[in-house]
C-alpha cells in the first residue's frame, strides 16, 4: 500500500484512530500552553509559599528569635497539645460553627424568597447582597466597631429602651455579629444558585399528594438544595476559622482566635516554627473541608 493510499481515509473525511489520537494530543498541548501562565503564577505565589511554611514548621526557634532549619523535628507540633492552644483552637472552631449556623438560618429563607421572585426583583435583591463587597472589608469592621461601642447606636437604643448602657464591643458576641455580617453573602449566593435550579412543580406535586409545608421542605426542597447548603457552609466556615481582622477589631485581646494567635507567633513572639505549625494545621483543616465540598456538593453545583 502506497503512502498516498494510507493518507486517503483522513483526507476523505474519515478519521483514523491515529489521526484522532494526534488531534487529542494537539488539543491537550494547546490547552497546557494557554494555562501555563496561570500554572506558573499558582506555583510561584501559592505552592512555593505554602511549601516554605510547611518546611518552617519542622524547624527550631533559637534563643535569639531566629529559626534553625538544619535539624528537623516535631517540637512545634508537640506544642499544639498545650492548654492555651487547645482553648484557642476550640474557641475558633466553635465560633466558626456558630457563624455558619447563623448564616444558614438567615440565608436559607432569604435565598428561597429571592429564587421564587420575578427576574426583576431577583436582580434587585442580588444587587443588595453584593453591595457589601463594594466597600473595603476593614472599613466595614470599623463601622461595626462604632455601632457596637459604648457611645454607638446600639448602646443608645438599649439605654433608651431602659436596658441601661450596653457594651457588646470586645466580646464573643461582637465577633460573631461581625463574622455573620461579613460572610453572609457567601452563604446566600450558593443557596440561591441551588434553589433557583429546583423545579417548582416538584413542590406543587408534594403538596398535591398531601404533604404539609414542613414535609415538602424536609423531603423535597432541603435534599435538592443540599449542594448549596454544603457549599455555602464551607465557604463561611473556612474563612471564619482563620479570620483575623474581625476578631482583632471587634474582639480585642479578650477573644483571641486562631488567626490572631498565628499572627502573634510571627510578629510578637518571633516563634516562626510554631506559627508555621499552626498555619499548617489550619491549612489541613481547610483542605479537608474543601475535599468534602468537592465530593458532596461541588459536582452538582
Amino acid at each position: 500500500m502506497t503512502a498516498l493510499s494510507r493518507r486517503a481515509p483522513a483526507e476523505d473525511g474519515i478519521a483514523t484512530p491515529e489521526f484522532e489520537a494526534a488531534h487529542e494530543r494537539q488539543k491537550r498541548w494547546r490547552g497546557f500552553l494557554m494555562a501555563l501562565p496561570a500554572y506558573a503564577y499558582l506555583l510561584l505565589f501559592f505552592a512555593v509559599p505554602l511549601g516554605i511554611v510547611v518546611v518552617y514548621s519542622f524547624g527550631t526557634r533559637t534563643r535569639f528569635g531566629t529559626t534553625e532549619l538544619s535539624g528537623w523535628n516535631l517540637e512545634s507540633y508537640e506544642k499544639l497539645g498545650r492548654d492555651l492552644v487547645q482553648q484557642v483552637l476550640f474557641r475558633s472552631i466553635w465560633l466558626a460553627l456558630l457563624t455558619t449556623v447563623i448564616c444558614l438560618v438567615i440565608a436559607y429563607p432569604f435565598a428561597y424568597y429571592m429564587a421564587t421572585r420575578s427576574a426583576r426583583v431577583r436582580n434587585l435583591m442580588l444587587v443588595f447582597v453584593m453591595i457589601p463587597f463594594w466597600t473595603n472589608f476593614l472599613v466595614r469592621n470599623y463601622a461595626w466597631y462604632v455601632i457596637l461601642g459604648t457611645d454607638g447606636p446600639f448602646s443608645r437604643v438599649a439605654e433608651f429602651l431602659g436596658f441601661g448602657p450596653t457594651r457588646l464591643l470586645f466580646t464573643q458576641s461582637a465577633v460573631v455579629m461581625g463574622l455573620v455580617y461579613g460572610f453572609l453573602p457567601f452563604m446566600i449566593l450558593p443557596l440561591y444558585a441551588a434553589i433557583e435550579r429546583i423545579d417548582g412543580r416538584l413542590l406543587e406535586a408534594s403538596r398535591d399528594l398531601g404533604a404539609t409545608g414542613y414535609q415538602s421542605f424536609r423531603r423535597v426542597l432541603l435534599p435538592l438544595s443540599m449542594p448549596g447548603v454544603i457549599a455555602g457552609s464551607i465557604l463561611v466556615f473556612i474563612p471564619s476559622l482563620g479570620a483575623y481582622v474581625t476578631p482583632d477589631i471587634l474582639g480585642g485581646a479578650k477573644t483571641t482566635l486562631l488567626g490572631s494567635y498565628i499572627v502573634t507567633q510571627f510578629l510578637s513572639a518571633r516563634d516562626f516554627p510554631f506559627g508555621a505549625a499552626l498555619s499548617t494545621v489550619l491549612m489541613a483543616l481547610m483542605l479537608a473541608a474543601t475535599i468534602v465540598y468537592f465530593r458532596r456538593g461541588g459536582r452538582t453545583l
